[in-house]
């Protein structure tokens, strides 16, 4: 336990300072007896409007932006509540950041599997390491499943005092930009800060594209001890020119690392992993792993989940499964399994609800730029109508000019039938990409309703009554 002015810091206590805090809350649902409880206001709703209900549960003490009369508690008064999070949590959990090496990837795409790659290689040279990203979590060598790529300060905080008293030594973390935008990631002792690439998304959030910008940049003004920077990117560059950075290019741009006539032997496909595991050396040997340990590792080190996963059950041609849900990210894949395709490429993509809807069009025109044949379909069409969103996909594949686009583009809105379809269309030498959820094991609908779908799954089951027919894919010819 700590005291309230131990952790309020430098912030103005009303009231008793003495009380001892025995935990930290931003939900009035989740206050147990002694906590703090973080009045932060939202979107859709003030968290000054739970005060009472939290008091209620056993709140010892508030952080509020105005005192509140008559609630019965201390109060911490602050600016801004979503800001005090961090510093507090950091303060009330010990400094657990201080104890650990700490790795923090960021941009659009690659995070994922940069951050796998680097936690593969400190574990390979005998440095323990949690992971925190939009998979799953790693805390003291157990999986946990994620709410989102990175959680809430408290959470975070908390996260990484378990990973001290786990025994672990580093932690890689994917940093995304809503959390550096809501202040979640203050306070962290980040010895290494990654920046992969930025390319269209979240726009629904930040509005464009320098905000985005923005809101990466502010993990490189946090200080870390080594700023690591791919600058294929051209906001990539724009941070080496800021910034005091170890510079990384898969591309032969001038840098600190470059990679040239790529021979090593390692189990992910595609040559946008050449820039992940660049990425992850840069990142590993920063932290003090030998190079050549960390070559070793990456020769071993296996592609996450649902990061261009192939499904197998015998079939005559490849079927793999991605997490590509931008325009860039869906182009790369493209390119990277025509690489590795025979005969035809399949692709079905579809795009998200309550999102950037700019860059719907965009992802439609990648598919069928890069596609012999694109079938767009539904994502997790969250509050929209699946059916629009589709049209809006598609509508980008018209804006291909003429032979610009590989082949034909089909809709068909639900998603299990469009990847049964894509699936009965390929023969000997096609490969079939499935896009956008990758590791997800669900498709969100209005109202949050949330059905269980794996696209794995689903391509499997698929695959699987294929075989099972007269007209098993293993037998057909395109």
């Amino acid at each position: 336990m700590e005291t309230l002015a131990a952790v309020a810091g430098q912030n103005q206590v009303v009231g008793d300072g003495s009380v001892e805090i025995a935990d930290l809350a931003y939900d009035s649902r989740r206050v147990e007896p002694g906590s703090l409880f973080f009045c932060v206001p939202g979107e859709k709703v003030d968290g000054h409007e739970f005060a009472a209900v939290a008091v209620e549960a056993g709140a010892a003490a508030l952080v509020v932006e105005r005192e509140l009369s008559g609630i019965g508690v201390a109060q911490v008064v602050v600016g801004d509540a979503r800001a005090a999070m961090a510093p507090m949590a950091a303060r009330f959990f010990g400094e657990p950041t201080r104890e650990l090496k700490v790795a923090g990837i960021t941009g659009t795409n690659g995070k994922t599997t940069t951050a796998f790659l680097l936690r593969e290689i400190l574990e390979a040279a005998g440095v323990r390491c949690g992971l925190l990203g939009t998979v799953k979590q790693v805390v003291g060598g157990v999986e946990e499943e994620v709410e989102r790529t990175t959680p809430e300060a408290i959470d975070l905080q908390r996260g990484f005092r378990r990973m001290v008293d786990g025994e672990d030594a580093a932690c890689a973390m994917e940093v995304s930009s809503h959390a550096l935008a809501l202040h979640r990631c203050d306070a962290i002792d980040f010895d290494v800060a990654l920046f992969t690439n930025l390319t269209q998304d979240h726009l629904d959030f930040h509005g464009d594209m320098e905000e985005y910008f923005a809101s990466k940049r502010r993990l490189f003004e946090m200080g870390p001890r080594v700023a690591v920077v791919n600058v294929d990117d051209p906001y990539g560059r724009r941070l080496a020119g800021e910034f005091d950075c170890l510079t990384f290019s898969a591309e032969g741009a001038e840098a600190d690392l470059t990679a040239t006539e790529v021979r090593l032997e390692t189990p992910l496909p595609g040559d946008f992993n050449v820039a992940n595991a660049l990425g992850a050396f840069a990142a590993a040997t920063a932290l003090g792993v030998d190079r050549e340990a960390a070559v070793a590792a990456l020769a071993k080190a296996s592609p996450p989940p649902g990061r261009f996963e192939p499904v197998d059950e015998g079939q005559a041609f490849t079927v793999l499964v991605d997490y590509a849900h931008t325009p860039d990210s869906v182009e790369n894949v493209l390119r990277a399994a025509r690489s590795l395709t025979p005969g035809r490429l399949i692709v079905v993509v579809g795009a998200g609800g309550d999102r950037d809807r700019d860059k719907r069009p965009k992802m439609g025109r990648a598919a069928a730029v890069g596609a012999d044949l694109a079938i767009f379909t539904s994502d997790n069409p969250r509050s929209e109508d699946p059916a629009t969103i589709v049209a809006e996909v598609k509508a980008g594949a018209k804006e291909v000019e003429p032979g610009g686009a590989s082949g034909a583009v089909e809709a068909i809105t639900d998603r299990r039938d469009a990847i049964a379809k894509a699936l009965s269309l390929a023969g000997d030498g096609d490969t079939v990409v499935i896009a956008g959820k990758g590791h997800e094991q669900g498709q969100e609908f209005e109202r949050g309703r949330k059905i269980p779908f794996d696209d794995r799954e689903v391509a499997r089951q698929a695959l699987r009554r294929l075989l099972g027919s007269g007209q098993s894919p293993a037998a057909r010819s395109t």
